[in-house]
């Protein structure tokens, strides 16, 4: 079986202000939590949005979720850019975090033949917190 590699960079380069909802969000990261938002029907969005995307309503209460989850599915990354969040090879992978209704994009720090659909993982945080993303440093497989 051949692989097939394609080269992307994933970037948004653009600015914006977080609102109350994502401050949350990015607060608790900072704060060694995972939070997702509960929408009226009783799903987690994870990560939180503003707004219900299927009714357009507002959301919820704050829910926290993990710090384990499933990956839903993955894509492996074997030559890093100076820019990803790690200097060796890894996954980006869908996961659908313990309490989450929806999957998380984030990164996988394991071997290549550990990884499939259906792994279980656990957060790693990082050391220092300053309620970014990269708060996360990686996820790894449990077990």
């Amino acid at each position: 079986m051949t692989d097939l590699v394609s080269p992307f960079v994933l970037e948004y380069a653009y600015k914006r202000t977080l609102g109350p909802v994502l401050t949350r969000f990015f607060t608790a990261l900072r704060d060694g939590r995972l939070q997702g938002v509960a929408t009226a029907d009783g799903r987690v969005l994870l990560p939180p949005t503003e707004y219900d995307p299927l009714t357009g309503a507002d959301v919820g209460d704050p829910v926290d979720v993990g710090p384990e989850g499933t990956v839903a599915t993955w894509t492996w990354v074997d030559d890093p850019s100076p820019r990803d969040p790690l200097d060796t090879p890894f996954a980006w992978a869908l996961i659908r975090v313990d309490g989450a209704d929806t999957d998380l994009l984030h990164v996988v720090d394991a071997p290549r033949d550990a990884l499939k659909s259906g792994v279980r993982v656990r957060l790693r945080w990082r050391d220092e917190r300053v309620g970014t993303m990269r708060d996360i440093e990686a996820w790894e497989i449990v077990g």
